[in-house]
């Protein structure tokens, strides 16, 4: 299928409304468009650039961490919750009641985005993977009730109070299991030569075109991109989340999917896709340069502290993972006393590497600020 001559799908009168019946991507694409071929070097570039990083930066799990709750809470924004990274770093007893139900969204998804990739070294990616981790993504948190875990068996859409004012209808749910069967075997067809990157573009449009599920399509749609690369071999950890450039520009990323649904126009949503792979990717390794310099400035600064240098090492280490802690924290992680844990605050407050953040005489937290700052821009 060419991009320039493909048909995106049809629509389907049904009792009161039109659904979109999009056409299965299982098949081999080819492209005129020069540009395309441009920005796919451009990416593949970036890419192994951010990939490289990860092979070479030691402990990197502990930085991966990081993105993986930046993705959490950038994700959960685009659907509309109101939890700052900040917040998505406490325990629930420190989030104000009103917004702990958007917390446990975010929480929710991190324990998803964490369970896929483990689960990655035993099951590809594939539907069963994707609605395990939408089983855990809807756990107690509003969409509780809309089968989670499972495709829809009743019709959803997107915009508007129902499907008679509704921006855009999904296809019919007869049609889900079919059409995502389809994208499962377009992600494992070997007999087809498409480059990953494309592939992963198309499949991210067919899903959230398909929106199998009632709730939850974003996110789930949005994480099924490292899952791909990370399945692929294209990454060795899952280093890129593309949340931040879609909601950054989320007037081009909605029209862009539309305009694929409306006017066939393929080409010019894996444009965006791919610029947004590149751009995302180069700021990625960018952060990881950051994460290295001051990881060996406060290293250095810490050797400084005699026969206390040790355990501050390990708070360091606690820090890259959970950059909001309280002594409480290093108590229980480092299993020292409490005269101990505060007199580890006191010396990292000292270099300058701990803020504390509540103004509080008791209870007090503290943050790694200028590496938490690395995540919050």
């Amino acid at each position: 299928m060419k991009f320039e001559t493909f048909k995106a799908g049809r629509w389907q009168q049904r009792f009161q409304y039109k659904s979109f019946e999009p056409v299965p991507v299982n098949r081999e694409w080819t492209w005129e468009d020069p540009t395309i071929n441009t920005l796919l070097e451009a990416a593949n570039r970036a890419l192994g650039e951010l990939n490289a990083f990860s092979l070479i930066v030691p402990d990197i799990d502990l930085f991966i961490q990081m993105h993986v709750i930046k993705e959490a809470q950038t994700s959960s924004r685009i659907e509309g919750t109101q939890t700052g990274i900040d917040e998505a770093l406490m325990p629930e007893e420190q989030i104000q009641p009103e917004k702990r139900d958007d917390w446990r969204e975010v929480r929710n998804y991190i324990s998803g985005i964490n369970s896929a990739i483990a689960e990655l070294a035993n099951l590809p990616l594939s539907n069963r993977l994707l609605k395990q981790t939408h089983a855990t993504l809807m756990q107690g948190v509003r969409g509780e009730h809309k089968q989670p875990g499972e495709f829809r068996t009743s019709q959803n859409w997107i915009g508007g109070s129902s499907v008679a004012d509704a921006v855009f209808i999904p296809p019919h749910p007869d049609g889900v299991p079919e059409l995502m069967g389809d994208l499962e075997k377009f992600w494992h067809n070997d007999e087809i030569t498409v480059p990953h990157l494309v592939r992963v573009a198309i499949s991210h449009y067919q899903f959230e075109t398909i929106h199998p599920f009632l709730d939850g399509n974003g996110r789930i749609g949005r994480l099924m991109i490292p899952l791909y690369l990370v399945c692929k071999g294209l990454l060795a950890k899952p280093s890129l989340y593309l949340s931040d450039f879609f909601e950054r520009n989320r007037g081009n990323y909605y029209d862009a999917l539309m305009r694929v649904r409306a006017s066939n126009d393929m080409i010019h949503w894996v444009r965006f896709f791919l610029s947004g792979v590149a751009e995302t990717a180069t700021k990625g390794r960018d952060v990881f340069r950051q994460i290295l310099a001051l990881r060996t400035e406060v290293e250095h600064a810490v050797l400084g502290l005699g026969k206390r240098t040790p355990n501050a090492r390990q708070v360091l280490n606690l820090l890259y993972r959970r950059p909001i802690i309280s002594a409480g924290d290093i108590e229980e992680e480092l299993g020292v006393s409490t005269p101990t844990s505060n007199a580890l605050i006191r010396d990292l407050m000292r270099l300058g590497v701990l803020v504390e953040i509540t103004g509080q005489r008791r209870s007090r937290s503290y943050a790694f600020d200028r590496y938490l700052t690395m995540f919050v821009s």
